[in-house]
């Protein structure tokens, strides 16, 4: 996960190389890559860890066996869904997000390549997911962590060329990004077939099952539904941010992106929540499940704490990183200072996030979704339209939004900790 943080920031000075508005068209494309890869990687991947934790907690091995050809036919169906609304939907979208000429041009031509592999991207998810879900983390960690060095070299000469071939521009990355997935997927899936859980799973003879898509889709649509909001957060912030020009749309691309970059810090431990709470819920042993969550969660908070702290106090360094603009740096750096200080409870809340997965306890998760979407937008418009904050007042919003997102999470468990339902 650090290596794939560490992927996030190269991909955003590959777009810096490409141009001020190659960095605004990736801001456009952002919102949807994101609600993209936390449903497959976060929400309903974490339906899937959760379900196979739960499963083998409860000692349910035949179970658990279906099980994984139920979550690849679920992830078929759904990256197909995201292929079609990138076909249909994706280019009117970015232009009511304020992409023109330009940036307009370099979204569609990420958006495009991206989402139409979307299947190896899904495939990759769930099959870690699985893998996940049955307590083997170093596996799927391996692969990705191999993909993930391949993918900035690659993305770099995809991009920017090599020798006297120029590249493919933004095309570039969205593809390298699909390669590396690919082959990520394939060795993910010859691990589990290999019984790298302690089974094989099934494939002759099996009837596809409710109750067993059920089992994946009761933890997975809520916490997928927490992710369309956060993603509809981004979007419309995107479409406030927009409409003070390029310039603060490149900015704020820099700076989401570092919100980006902490996500997989969250997921890396929020992932191993999953399992644990998952395998200690399945056997109803709910004092264990809680105390994990803490855990993990506390420690989050502290790393990507200290790391939105440290770009925080040097926010132009990290805007120079990645562009010399002085409009856009201007921009990064006013988000920077007013959001990173609150990475800490986007960390707790994160990573609680998929402790609850695990526990099949999703109420706190959806409201704080949904608190976090309204405090960012309505605030966002309010502090512009009617206290004339103007952008740096956006900021604000999102980051209000940030601590009420952390704290609706959070409060809930310390006053009212999980127990068995009877």
């Amino acid at each position: 996960m650090v290596a794939q943080t560490f992927v996030a920031i190269a991909e955003t000075f590959i777009f810096g190389k490409l141009g001020t508005e190659a960095l605004a068209g990736f801001a456009l494309v952002f919102p949807l890559m994101m609600m993209m890869t936390m449903m497959a990687a976060g929400g309903m991947g974490g339906g899937v860890a959760a379900a196979m934790a739960r499963t083998l907690g409860a000692g349910r091995r035949d179970d658990a066996r279906a099980l994984v050809v139920h979550a690849l036919v679920l992830g078929a169906a759904l990256s197909m869904l995201f292929t079609l609304l990138a076909w249909t939907v994706a280019p009117a979208l970015y232009r009511v997000l304020g992409g023109t000429g330009r940036a307009l041009e370099h979204a569609l031509a990420y958006s495009d390549i991206l989402f139409t592999g979307a299947v190896v991207i899904w495939a990759n998810f769930f099959l870690s997911a699985l893998l996940r879900g049955g307590g083997d983390a170093a596996t799927p960690g391996r692969y990705m962590l191999m993909s993930s060095l391949a993918q900035v070299p690659l993305s770099y000469v995809l991009a920017l060329g090599i020798g006297g071939w120029p590249g493919l521009g933004m095309a570039g990355p969205a593809l390298s990004s699909l390669v590396t997935s690919a082959v990520s997927a394939l060795l993910q899936a010859r691990a589990l077939w290999c019984g790298k859980l302690g089974f094989t799973p099934g494939l002759g003879g099996l009837a596809l099952q409710g109750r067993l898509f059920w089992d994946i889709l009761k933890v997975g649509l809520i916490a997928s539904f927490s992710a369309f909001t956060a993603n509809l957060t981004a979007m419309l912030v995107t479409g406030l941010v927009g409409g003070f020009g390029v310039a603060a749309l490149a900015g704020y691309g820099i700076g989401v992106r570092l919100e980006f970059m902490l996500v997989p810090l969250a997921f890396g431990i929020g992932s191993g929540l999953t399992t644990i709470v998952g395998v200690a819920a399945g056997a109803n042993d709910w004092r264990r499940a809680v105390r994990a969550a803490w855990i993990g969660s506390l420690v989050a908070g502290l790393g990507i704490g200290t790391f939105g702290w440290v770009v925080a106090l040097l926010p132009e360094g990290w805007a120079r990183l990645f562009t010399s603009d002085p409009d856009v740096i201007a921009a990064t750096v006013a988000y920077v200072t007013r959001v990173a200080p609150f990475y800490c409870l986007f960390g707790v809340g994160m990573t609680l996030s998929f402790a609850s997965q695990g526990a099949n306890r999703m109420t706190a998760p959806f409201a704080a979704g949904i608190a976090r979407l309204l405090v960012a937008t309505l605030g966002g418009w309010y502090a512009v339209e009617i206290l004339g904050w103007g952008l740096q007042g956006v900021f604000v919003a999102i980051a209000v939004g940030m601590i009420t997102f952390g704290t609706l999470i959070a409060g809930p468990l310390l006053i009212d900790p999980w127990r068995g339902r009877t």
